[in-house]
């Protein structure tokens, strides 16, 4: 069974006197373990198809199907929890809390499912510690470079154990270096934990670090194919 199965999918939006269709029925799947990228200019409908996987919008038509879960017809509490369940969320802009160390913002996700104190303290410090980030525990996010940040952020989309991580430009706000380093790292939880993971980017060197490269245009997918695996031994 595919983790993301999509069927038809469609996403129209009215805007005065005119429609706009910003996904035009995109069918495909995404196995358990696989690392997708996901690219395609302004406009090309990614952000919108990544909106509707990670439970944050519903399609106007079409069905998917989230680890053998229908969504459509869910409502917002119902989305909210399958969120929290199956999927870890990854930004840009590393949606950290200021005010609180990189420890508390790890623990966060864990609030919402009520796991127990002690279990959530102990399952965050892991997380960091997995991230090269033992020692950062009680910084505060302005105590961290961009690329620490980022490392949090992961941390914090992987407490939950979801099956499933959504990556939007990741390694947008990141230097050369720092972007390599956050992407090997993606690649490595990819290939030892399994975990799948979807990544939107522009940047074509930072998607030839996926396996697989899904392109956009005008709401419509326009090519699906494998990383060539020189690609992938380069980064190795």
């Amino acid at each position: 069974m595919a983790l993301i199965e999509t069927q038809h999918l469609t996403k129209v939006y009215e805007l005065g006197e005119s429609t706009v269709r910003a996904l035009d029925d995109v069918s495909l799947t995404v196995a358990h373990g696989e690392f997708v990228a996901i690219m395609g200019p302004s406009g090309s409908g990614k952000s919108t198809f990544m909106n509707l996987i990670g439970c944050l919008d519903v399609p106007t038509g079409g069905q998917y199907l989230l680890d053998g879960i229908a969504v459509g017809g869910r409502g917002r509490d119902e989305l909210a929890e399958i969120r929290n369940n199956k999927i870890g969320f990854v930004f840009q802009g590393f949606n950290l809390l200021p005010r609180t160390s990189a420890l508390e913002n790890v623990e966060l996700p864990m609030l919402y499912n009520g796991c127990p104190p002690k279990e959530r303290r102990q399952r965050a410090m892991e997380a960091l510690k997995a991230m090269g980030l033992e020692g950062r525990e009680h910084h505060h996010p302005n105590q961290l470079s961009g690329g620490q940040q980022q490392r949090v952020a992961i941390a914090r989309a992987l407490v939950n154990r979801a099956p499933l991580i959504l990556a939007d430009e990741p390694t947008g706000n990141l230097d050369t270096r720092s972007s390599v380093e956050i992407m090997e790292l993606v690649v490595k939880l990819n290939r030892e934990s399994g975990i799948t993971i979807i990544l939107v980017t522009h940047e074509s060197d930072i998607a030839a670090f996926s396996r697989r490269i899904i392109k956009f245009r005008d709401g419509l997918v326009v090519s699906d194919e494998p990383v060539k695996q020189a690609q992938i031994g380069d980064r190795r």
